[in-house]
Parts: structure tokens; C-alpha cells; sequence
């Protein structure tokens, strides 16, 4: 479980359309640009409902398969946060989003529907990016079963309707492409609440390395811990919000090529999931 106090800090179908052919991340590029990512599926896999119906849960992907890894953001904010925005507090990271795309890294955005509200010519922007897919983190960053790192809890009964208002939140802001991929905030669920979410169609996303990115305030911790863990299949929770994760683009300057030196290739979360 991540160690994430943080309340600070994104409909398918069963199977991904055919993607063309790319080289892997990993591969050499001409004149020492960064390799071309993968082309994003037209539609995001999902797994089957758990036992009883359950919206089932993802925490990585094949081990015994290709090479490959998916860097995943949190942009959390919280419903009370806007005071602290608007007094210059920033819980967005463009300069973390620029790194990824100058990189040119496919990454899997776990939004909130606040930060979405507070930033929605950033979220837009994300959506419209075929680098990168938005994916649900609730509506408020609130617990979805207590106790969760001192998180405020969601009204019992309420899971549902939050996980539906964050993505309303998203067409709000005119986000083009979102995955049916949701991400507990802090990790913290039980057998109740994912019975609760089933009727929302969603696949939850957890995670198998902790980045240790939240409040750290220095990368190299936080990129030797990435790199100590990362496995084939691995999902690495990260964040995107300068506030509470300031060392975070940092770290990803040194990830990136660190992971494609060793062969992986970087995708996104949908992608993982087609692999299966």
C-alpha cells in the first residue's frame, strides 16, 4: 500500500482495436531522439467483473511477457483545496507533463474531478494528447473505505455516484479520451466498496511499485526506489502535483532512460491490460 497521506497531489470495451506495429521504447533512434511510443487503442481493455460482480482490480501485468512498464500520475486535489489554489499553492506539474512529452512517454493520468475543475485547460490538454489516457481518481480524493491515511471519508452509499461525478467533471472540461480505469484514492478498498462501484463498469487500478514520490523532497530517493522495484508488467504510482510531489519530474528525467537502457518498453495501463 502506498505510503500516501495525500490528499493533494485520471466506457470501453472487452478487447483493444489492433494497434500498428512500433519498434519498442527501448529501441536505438535515429540521431539520438527519443523512440516512438505505442499508439494508444482506440478502445481500453477492461478485465472481467470479480467474484459476485465486483469491479474487478489490476496491480500489474505479465511477468513473463515483454519487457514493459506503465508510469502512472495522480493528479489529486481535493474539494477543499480551492482557498489554497487560489492563493498560489500549485497542485498541478505542466513541467512534469512537458517532461513526459518532450520524453515522449505514454503515461496513464488518474484525475480527480477536482483537479479537473480547478485545471481544465490542463486536463483538456491531457485528454487530447495520444501519449497519455485520463483514467478516474473520484470526484474529491475522499476514502472510499476508512481507515486510508487519514483521508475524509465518501458519504456510505455515495462510491458510485463519486466515481460518476468525477467523470462528468472531465466532460466538463472538455476531455477528449478517458480509459473505463479507476484508481481508489489511496489505495484503500474492501470487498464492500467494490461491489458498490461494479454498476460504474470500471476496471480499479492499483499498483506493484510505490514511487515514494509524495512529499520527497529530493528525485534521487525517489528514482533509485522506482528503479530497484520495476519489474516486467510493473504499474509505478507516481503524482502530478508540484505541491505535494515537487521531486517528481526530476526523478522521471533520470527514470525514463534509465528503464529504456535496460529494454523496457514504456506504455500505458491499457496497454498492459491488452496484453493479458
Amino acid at each position: 500500500m502506498l505510503c500516501l497521506p495525500l490528499a493533494a497531489c485520471g466506457g470501453g470495451s472487452s478487447g483493444a482495436a489492433e494497434r500498428p506495429k512500433t519498434p519498442p521504447s527501448g529501441a536505438a533512434s535515429p540521431a539520438g531522439t527519443p523512440p516512438a511510443p505505442s499508439v494508444r487503442p482506440l478502445a481500453a481493455p477492461t478485465l472481467p467483473p470479480g467474484p459476485g460482480g465486483a469491479t474487478p482490480v489490476f496491480s500489474h501485468g505479465r511477468r513473463d511477457g515483454a519487457k514493459r512498464v506503465a508510469l502512472t500520475f495522480d493528479a489529486d486535489m481535493t474539494a477543499d483545496q480551492d482557498r489554497r489554489a487560489a492563493r498560489g499553492e500549485r497542485f498541478d506539474n505542466p513541467e512534469l507533463v512537458a517532461t513526459l512529452r518532450r520524453l515522449k512517454v505514454p503515461a496513464t493520468v488518474f484525475m480527480t474531478g477536482k483537479w479537473a475543475e480547478q485545471y481544465p485547460d490542463q486536463a483538456k490538454s491531457i485528454g487530447a494528447d495520444p501519449l497519455f489516457e485520463v483514467a478516474n481518481h473520484s470526484y474529491s480524493h475522499h476514502a472510499f473505505s476508512t481507515p486510508c491515511y487519514g483521508l475524509p471519508a465518501v458519504t456510505p452509499g455515495s462510491a458510485r455516484q463519486d466515481v460518476e461525478r468525477a467523470s462528468a467533471a472531465f466532460r466538463k472540461a472538455g476531455v477528449e479520451h478517458t480509459v473505463p480505469y479507476f484508481r481508489f484514492p489511496g489505495g484503500c478498498h474492501d470487498d464492500a466498496v467494490l461491489r458498490e462501484t461494479a454498476p460504474a463498469k470500471v476496471t480499479a487500478v492499483q499498483w506493484d511499485v510505490i514511487s515514494g514520490d509524495a512529499f520527497a523532497k529530493k528525485s534521487g530517493p525517489v528514482a533509485d526506489q522506482v528503479l530497484a522495484q520495476v519489474k516486467p508488467g510493473s504499474v509505478v504510482v507516481m503524482h502530478c502535483t508540484h505541491s505535494a510531489a515537487p521531486a517528481t519530474e526530476e526523478a522521471v528525467r533520470r527514470i525514463v532512460p534509465e528503464l529504456r537502457a535496460r529494454g523496457y518498453e514504456l506504455v500505458r495501463v491499457s496497454d498492459l491490460i491488452a496484453a493479458r
